[in-house]
């Protein structure tokens, strides 16, 4: 498969570079190995994981990894894991280091840039806002907006577009994400600017470009528009509004949605890499907090996590009532819900990724127990480490659901590899697969195709972007389980058969 536009799928851009990436890591000089005290108490899942990462396919007799030596291998200088279970808590603990040049470890508190999973802390924050009666949830945007309005379009939003509709990636608005961000003492844009894609920002204008309400169409810069109505209506910064109505009560002293980051985080702060050795500037700046601009430990994103499970529940006094929560946590379209995305198959799972300019990160709990895993990276191929480690966590704690134990590949007769060929369509990619004797290929506009490994009848994984999809029993269409959020791929047409005596 070729390149995808999901947000969470900006990783897939890192893939051509895995081979740059481990040979410049080679060549940096070593730091000293961290004391194992400066990632934060060991207890037997630390120890567990340490030994135990797997890929998504394994052969037979394959040994499992080690943590150390798949940090080297994908180039990610720092990691940082916290897990839920039963509730509460169970462990946060780092490895490897924040800062490579100085040699400065990961420790539990250490903040990253939690990238597009700032989406759902945002969420959280404008639900909580609409139950306050401060916005309306489904009510013209417009409305909310004292500074600035979004142009009317008569074709695609004579209506406008709601919040709801922002939250869920549904308003139909463009501005997919925001890549790039901006350097250290560079010229920020205003959220007005950013809106209006004026100097200096270096995003089009975000404007309606699809029916509102009718599709799920990825939009960052719908967030940023969510950003200013929460500031018009709260009278406050986006930051100091998260800190009096988020942060601050869920106890999550190791976050800000700030950039550049405040003070008070500075002295444990992760670095953004490349190459293995710290960016430009250490890290790039996104005036867009409300989609990308979250400061956080992995420990302080499980408590999110945490208190929206308690109140998807039924539990009172948090951040949202059950009622709204499950609203949260109900699909719009496709696999999201207000915020979140969701998995439906079997008991529900929530969450979110992102990825901002070295950095990738990866948050997904239960909803209906409490249980779940937040991965923070600071550079390399962070999102196939994520993964690993997942895979790891949840064979440890026995989540099959939320990452499936390392399978072998498999072989399928041509006539079953046949219901999965066709045309698919989704989330901005086109995709061909094409049935032949020695398996099922994908090609979406690259010069060759790729030979997918089979896992069972109905998954397939991509092997060169680390992504598996799993087919809906009728083959109508595929959804992404593993290397990216669960973007759904419909079926538009039939693939032409070119093996000569094969018929569909």
């Amino acid at each position: 498969m070729a390149m995808m536009r999901c947000t969470g799928l900006k990783i897939l851009a890192l893939a051509g570079l895995a081979l740059v990436h481990l040979q410049a890591h080679a060549q940096q000089p070593p730091c000293p190995a961290p004391a194992e005290a400066d990632g934060g108490p060991s207890n037997a899942h630390t120890r567990y994981l340490e030994r135990h990462l797997q890929p998504a396919v394994i052969a037979a007799g394959d040994a499992p990894f080690r943590l150390a030596d798949r940090m080297q291998a994908y180039g990610v200088p720092g990691v940082s894991v916290a897990v839920i279970h039963r509730g509460r808590l169970e462990w946060a603990r780092g490895w490897g280091y924040r800062d490579r040049a100085r040699c400065a470890p990961v420790t539990p508190d250490t903040a990253f840039q939690a990238a597009s999973i700032s989406k759902l802390a945002t969420a959280t924050l404008a639900l909580r806002l609409a139950e306050q009666g401060k916005i309306g949830l489904d009510q013209d945007i417009n409305q909310a907006l004292g500074s600035w309005q979004l142009p009317t379009d008569p074709t695609l939003a004579p209506k406008g577009v709601t919040l709801a509709q922002l939250l869920s990636h549904t308003a139909g608005l463009g501005v997919h994400g925001f890549d790039r961000g901006f350097r250290p003492g560079q010229l920020l844009p205003t959220l007005v600017q950013i809106l209006d894609g004026q100097p200096p920002s270096q995003n089009p204008p975000v404007r309606s470009v699809l029916p509102a309400g009718g599709q799920f169409e990825y939009s960052g810069g719908g967030y940023v528009l969510a950003q200013l109505a929460l500031s018009d209506v709260s009278g406050l910064t986006f930051g100091e509004l998260a800190q009096r109505e988020l942060l601050a009560p869920l106890g999550m002293a190791h976050s800000a949605f700030a950039m550049p980051p405040p003070a008070s985080l500075r002295a444990n702060l992760a670095f953004a890499h490349a190459n293995g050795e710290p960016i430009e500037g250490d890290f790039a700046i996104y005036p867009q907090l409300a989609p990308a601009g979250l400061w956080a430990s992995a420990s302080d994103l499980a408590r999110l996590l945490m208190d929206l499970q308690a109140s998807a529940k039924g539990k009172r006094g948090h951040r949202l009532s059950p009622a709204m929560t499950h609203r949260m946590l109900r699909p719009v379209k496709d696999n999201w819900g207000l915020g979140p995305f969701l998995y439906t198959d079997g008991p529900l799972r929530f969450g979110h990724d992102g990825t901002n300019q070295g950095f990738q990160s990866l948050a997904v709990a239960y909803a209906d127990r409490g249980e779940g895993v937040v991965v923070l990276t600071n550079g390399g191929q962070g999102r196939r480490l994520i993964d690993e480690i997942v895979r790891a966590v949840a064979t440890d704690y026995g989540w099959p659901e939320i990452a499936a134990p390392a399978a072998q590949a498999k072989t399928l007769p041509l006539a079953v590899l046949y219901r999965a060929a066709g045309r698919f369509h989704g989330g901005g990619l086109d995709v061909v697969l094409e049935a032949k004797p020695d398996g099922l290929y994908a090609n979406a506009g690259a010069p060759v195709a790729e030979r997918l490994v089979t896992l069972s009848p109905t998954r397939f994984r991509a092997e060169s972007i680390g992504v598996t999809v799993e087919f809906a029993p009728d083959f109508s269409s595929a959804t992404m389980i593993e290397g990216a959020p669960p973007m759904k791929l419909y079926r538009v047409g039939d693939a032409p058969s070119t093996t000569p005596g094969v018929e569909r």
